[in-house]
């Protein structure tokens, strides 16, 4: 097989990223894009090789939260089909407001999107920690007739909080014709919110596997297949995956816990590590995350499962923001949850521990309750 080149290019330097994609997606090189530059210094890649094999276009870091991540190779096809498939999902291309940072798939699909459509990105500044007043300047400068953007549900919270008390951001975003969120479980009452408002928010389902979302709202996009297998883990066959990740079959067999409803929409319940039992109920730390982090007064949350000789396991809940509103967070969790989810402690921190991908580090929080902090 012919080997190509593989650019390295910073996340802050999107228009170099976007010349390099448009090459990778034509077969010139591979591309790989590295965490950003910081005063102008280059950042120091191990491991990534100078030239690979032309069924490669995109090395990119999957974003682990219990170890190092991993490097993922995916060829042009599968980004191009990855991408096809989100616009017969919508019906048109559009333009795309960035938000994500591109040396993760969320970022880098909006830009192989743009590229595709061959239309003009919106870049948000992603050095900086998001607001929706800064989301809400950028996304009057769209232009086309069809507007999107991707997420993260911290983000989607931020703008509830907005838009709240500002009928002008909400009709911003109903401006929208779609946008994603995904990465991690949102609350129901956030979407509620949105929706209420007639306002598209899109749940999304992928990974870096996958070469991103690959379902939205629970419907599987055009070209894939999904069933579930043992431990009902999600098992993923199509054109967008990423090369030498499914086993004989064709088939991806993820982490991730699901169920199909009586409608046919696939539902995630977490992470196969991310699902404890207590008193004999199944509970996903993400859904619980999910309402905690939408409770006002929170920045950031994160939980994990707590050892309990009556229950087998209880929920821990750490959180960023105000002090007053542990309580409601407990509330919130047991009323919308239940019982199994209702957390044995609820501890508020200065940062949550986090790994260089920007995740929560699930075993440095596990041991904020073991050492009783």
């Amino acid at each position: 097989m012919n080997q190509i080149p593989v650019r390295v290019i910073p996340a802050n330097d999107v228009v170099g990223a976007l010349v390099a994609l448009t090459d990778a997606l034509q077969g010139k090189c591979a591309v790989f894009i590295s965490p950003r530059e910081v005063n102008g210094e280059k950042v120091i890649v191990e491991g990534i090789p100078s030239f690979v094999n032309s069924d490669i276009a995109l090395i990119v870091e999957s974003s682990g939260s219990t170890g190092i991540p991993k490097r993922i190779s995916i060829s042009a096809s599968a980004l191009i089909a990855s991408a096809k498939a989100t616009e017969k999902y919508f019906g048109t291309q559009g333009q795309w407001l960035l938000t994500l940072p591109i040396n993760y798939i969320a970022g880098i699909q909006v830009l192989v999107r743009l590229i595709l459509a061959d239309v003009q990105p919106i870049v948000m500044n992603t050095a900086v920690p998001f607001t929706p007043e800064a989301f809400a300047l950028s996304s009057t400068l769209l232009t086309a007739d069809s507007k999107f953007t991707s997420v993260v549900p911290t983000q989607l919270v931020r703008l509830q909080q907005l838009a709240s008390q500002d009928p002008f951001l909400v009709k911003l975003l109903q401006r929208f014709t779609a946008i994603l969120v995904g990465g991690q479980a949102t609350s129901a009452d956030v979407l509620s919110f949105f929706r209420e408002r007639n306002i598209n928010v899109v749940e999304s389902y992928g990974m870096a596997e996958t070469s991103g979302g690959c379902v939205y709202n629970g419907e599987l996009l055009d070209g894939v297949e999904i069933k579930l297998v043992e431990d009902d883990r999600v098992a993923i066959r199509g054109t967008m995956l990423a090369n030498d990740v499914a086993n004989k079959e064709g088939f991806l067999v993820t982490q991730d816990i699901g169920e199909f409803d009586s409608t046919g929409l696939l539902r995630i319940l977490g992470r196969a590590d991310r699902v404890m039992i207590s008193g004999g109920l199944k509970m996903s730390l993400d859904q619980v995350e999910a309402v905690a982090g939408s409770v006002p007064g929170v920045v950031e949350v994160g939980a994990t499962a707590v050892s309990s000789t009556e229950w087998g396991e209880r929920v821990g809940i750490a959180y960023v923001g105000s002090p007053e509103v542990a309580d409601y967070i407990a509330g919130a969790v047991f009323e919308q949850l239940g019982i199994a989810a209702k957390p044995i402690r609820v501890i508020r921190v200065d940062r949550l521990p986090r790994l260089t991908s920007g995740k929560t580090d699930l075993i440095a929080l596990r041991e904020l309750f073991s050492e009783g902090i």
